[in-house]
């Protein structure tokens, strides 16, 4: 069964709003087994709305929009859609009443734009908007279902979780697809293909490898489409033992989660406490350390020593290091390292210091020059990289890097500590 998704506005088209609407909606589309066939977005002109319309229809048999929903007069979807229909916009009762209590609730005066929120094309199935007051709309003409939402995401999510899915499911008989992912780190997409190839060459026919590259880490997603035997997902999963013999200390999860979760558990399982000393990130590396839930049971605190007389003062880097080595060395990350394990009083710490851009660049130190370090109770490890893809880019990657360093150390997979950009 494909879908095609339309995001409608003006403001995607310039870049001011990031469209994540249609990842989630890919995300739960593809978990009922519909397959999402193409994403549109589409100005705020009811022409060139009426147009992706007539060329989506073409392409699916279920078309999810979302924006243009709102109160003011560039929320066209609503109008295009009744006259696209060729249907009269009316009052839905249900929908005023709660468009009133919203107004009520908040002790705010309701304007005759608000109650133009409850009007509808004639014959809508009307989609309840438990958080907003632009009810979501379902119609069915001529074999394809148009479903229509706002484009506020918390809006948008909360009606696919309340409506939209249960509705698709009962609708139509789904073929279930299967995602099982499992996230690489230290190894490049391609050298991960050479040493899997045999691996996959030898995959069912239904069941497809993806490989989708980030920053310092490479996602493998296999997909698996129903082929009319039972326990697909456990077919899935038998296949994993012999990817783990191919690259198992290149994996850190089994599952789609970040680094910073996956150090995290390994920290409690240890019982291990965690601070970091960072320069050229500027605390990129705490903060993602910091934004799982519960990581104040293993994580100490940072110092963020951009200056080379702080780096001295509060991690103890020995001045002679930083006059013959430079602020950004192997030599002086391994003694920030070891100094902030030690002033912090954790157990392990990390330290990056580095030349982000897009400014202050030489000849032997080039911009995106980086090095990282790691210390934990059986020594000091570091290593430098070289990456120069931008300032805010250069600083990502480096707090991916030493995160992807700390695992490494954490697990044990020593023969795996050389990162490969």
């Amino acid at each position: 069964m494909d879908v095609e998704i339309m995001t409608i506005g003006d403001e995607l088209l310039y870049g001011q709003v990031v469209d994540t609407n249609s990842a989630f909606m890919g995300q739960q589309l593809g978990r009922l087994g519909l397959r999402v066939r193409q994403i549109t977005s589409v100005s705020d002109r009811a022409d060139e709305i009426v147009a992706a319309l007539d060329q989506a229809r073409q392409r699916a048999k279920v078309i999810l929009t979302t924006g243009g929903l709102g109160p003011t007069k560039d929320d066209l979807t609503k109008h295009v859609l009744a006259r696209y229909f060729g249907r009269e916009l009316v009052l839905h009762e249900p929908t005023l009443r709660h468009v009133e209590d919203i107004f009520k609730r908040f002790n705010r005066p309701m304007l005759d734009v608000n109650r133009q929120q409850a009007m509808v094309p004639e014959g809508t199935e009307v989609l309840h908007n438990a958080v907003g007051t632009a009810p979501g709309m379902w119609i069915e003409d001529q074999g394809t279902v148009f479903i229509s939402m706002p484009g506020v995401p918390f809006e948008m999510k909360r009606l696919m979780t309340d409506e939209v899915l249960p509705k698709l499911q009962k609708k139509f008989d789904l073929a279930p697809i299967e995602h099982i992912v499992v996230m690489t780190a230290g190894l490049g997409e391609s050298f991960l293909a050479e040493k899997i190839k045999d691996w996959e060459a030898a995959l069912p026919s239904n069941i497809k490898l993806a490989y989708l590259p980030s920053l310092g880490s490479v996602r493998l997603r296999l997909t698996g489409t129903s082929d009319g035997q039972p326990d697909l997902r456990s077919r899935m999963l038998a296949l994993l033992p012999a990817l783990r013999e191919r690259i198992g200390s290149y994996i850190f999860a089994e599952e789609d989660s970040p680094l910073e979760v996956v150090v995290g558990q390994i920290l409690k399982t240890k019982n291990w406490q965690l601070g970091t000393a960072e320069s050229c990130t500027g605390g990129a590396v705490a903060a993602r350390i910091t934004s799982v839930p519960g990581s104040s049971a293993y994580f100490r605190g940072s110092v963020v020593a951009y200056d080379n007389d702080i780096k001295e003062a509060l991690l103890g880097v020995n001045a002679e290091t930083l006059a013959q080595h430079g602020a950004v060395s192997e030599a002086t990350v391994r003694e920030m390292a070891e100094g902030a394990r030690a002033r912090l009083g954790c157990d392990v710490a990390l330290a990056t210091s580095g030349i982000a851009g897009p400014g202050g660049g030489t000849a032997l130190k080039p911009v995106g020059t980086i090095c990282i370090a790691c210390a934990t109770p059986s020594g000091t490890v570091s290593r430098q990289i070289n990456i120069d893809r931008g300032r805010q880019t250069n600083i990502e990657y480096t707090a991916q890097a030493v995160l992807i360093l700390l695992w490494q150390q954490l697990a044990g997979h020593k023969e795996a500590a050389l990162l490969k950009v």
